[in-house]
Formats: structure tokens, sequence, C-alpha cells
């Protein structure tokens, strides 16, 4: 069946790999390489200072060294002055000729450890709004940067139902397939929205960046989680089916230790 939230129809399935730089550049180049020969759609960064180099340049860096789009996953409102992420995203649409994607939600833990001020959740999301705002007014009339965001409760899902073009579902560790279904089955947009899955945990092993300490793969497995796959490629194409199937997910984003290992389940579903 075709879910309701999906507006224009079944959307076809499109793949993208969170890809820090956790190695030397000459091995991470050749990842994202290998990633792009793979038929991924897009490599993306995640937004966490001191651990990595910081998103923008790195995804300049990704963008030239292999014809894919590139994006932020996500970037932290927290951390960040609106005008200047809208800056910096919209450089990078001209950069990259139009290949960026902005990501972007309203923080992450640990932000206090960075001896930043702990903004209250409605000042983070009305952030989000204003970077929004901001970067459509400087893509102006001739550019159009997706916008993908990252919710959760009920304010960021009507802010994401009127502004973005792609909105991923942040998962806790007790959820399980019955809870998530029905949170995205109760999001309902007026505008065709593209459904993305966020997926750390593939098998018995968990996507640096992508999950937080302590995530155990078995209890996920057990609960049914969204936030798991099987790591047989044919199993995983499969679920992945299903959940588009069902819920109306056609996005899926995996960590790039994953990348090879579902290689084979980007060749057979990617533009299906």
């Amino acid at each position: 069946m075709t879910h309701p939230t999906t507006r224009g129809g079944t959307r076809p399935f499109r793949f993208g790999v969170v890809a820090p730089i956790r190695t030397d550049l000459p091995t991470w180049r050749d990842r994202v390489r290998r990633i792009a020969a793979s038929g991924y759609s897009t490599l993306l960064m995640p937004d966490v200072p001191r651990w990595q180099p910081a998103p923008g340049p790195t995804l300049a860096v990704a963008a030239g060294l292999a014809d894919l789009r590139v994006g932020t996953w996500v970037y932290a409102s927290a951390l960040r002055q609106s005008f200047h992420t809208a800056w910096e995203a919209h450089s990078l649409s001209v950069l990259t000729e139009g290949r960026f994607e902005m990501g972007i939600g309203v923080g992450r833990p640990g932000i206090e450890d960075l001896g930043l001020p702990v903004v209250p959740p409605r000042e983070r999301l009305a952030q989000v709004r204003d970077t929004i705002t901001t970067l459509r007014d400087l893509d102006g009339p001739d550019l159009h940067t997706p916008v993908v965001m990252a919710v959760r409760g009920s304010k960021a899902q009507a802010l994401a139902a009127e502004v973005a073009d792609t909105v991923t579902f942040a998962l806790m560790p007790g959820d399980d397939r019955a809870e998530i279904t029905r949170l995205v089955r109760d999001f309902r947009p007026e505008r065709d929205v593209e459904l993305s899955q966020h997926v750390a945990v593939i098998g018995d092993n968990v996507a640096p960046f992508m999950a937080p300490p302590g995530t155990d793969p078995a209890s996920l497995h057990a609960a049914d989680s969204l936030a798991a796959l099987p790591s047989d490629p044919a199993a995983a194409a499969e679920e992945i089916q299903r959940r588009r199937e069902e819920i109306g997910f056609s996005y899926f984003v995996f960590g790039a230790d994953f990348a090879e290992t579902l290689a084979p389940v980007v060749a057979k579903l990617a533009g299906q």
C-alpha cells in the first residue's frame, strides 16, 4: 500500500552513508569513492565538534571526490547561530552545484560539555525555523537547498510538515516497531515529504556516531526496533521493502562501516 504521508505516491529508494573522518585522509578519500561507486545517493557528515573536522569543509572535499550528493546528518541548531548555519548551507549548495542537503535538528546530548548554555527546546526549534527561513532567503528564486529535519515531538513534526523536504524520526532505545509506526502514521503533512530511516545497527554491530553509548544490538533486534537491520543483504532488502510498504520510509541512512556489506541491497533497490 502507499502510505498517506507520501502524498505524491510511492517514492523510489535511495540510500545515504554517514562517513566521518576516522582514518588517515587517503583511506577516507578511497572510502568516499567506493561509496559513490556502490550506488549510494548521499554522503553525510555528523555535527560533532572536536571528534573530527567540521562538516562544511569536509563535505566540500567529499563533493569534489565523487559524483554524489552530500549533506549534514545533522546540524545541531544549539551549536550554531542561525545565519551562519544558513550561510554555510547555501554556500555548500552553490559550491556543489545543487548537490548539498541540509540536515538539521534541535541538538544532541553533551552540548553542556562544550561549555555552551543548555537552550530550552522551544528556543532550539525557533533556531531551526530561523535557519531554514534564512536559507530560503539566501537561496533566492533560482536555488532550493533540500532540508532534512530530524524530529520527535509534535511541535518539531509540525514545523517539519511546513518546511522540510525530508523527515527522519529520532528513535529512542526502547522504541519498538509499533511505536514508531504509530508516530509516523500520525505525521500527516499537506505536502509531499520524503520519509527517512536512520539505521544505527546492522546485525550485531553499531555504527559510530549513529547511536548512544551502550546501545545493545540484541535488545534492539528483540524489540523489533526500526533502528536495526539484519546483516544478511537479502534479509535486509526484504525488510527495507517492508518498511516502505507498511510505513512509507524510502530513504535509508547507514554507517560507513556497513556500506560494503549493504552494497548488494543498494544495487538491488536504489531507484526502484
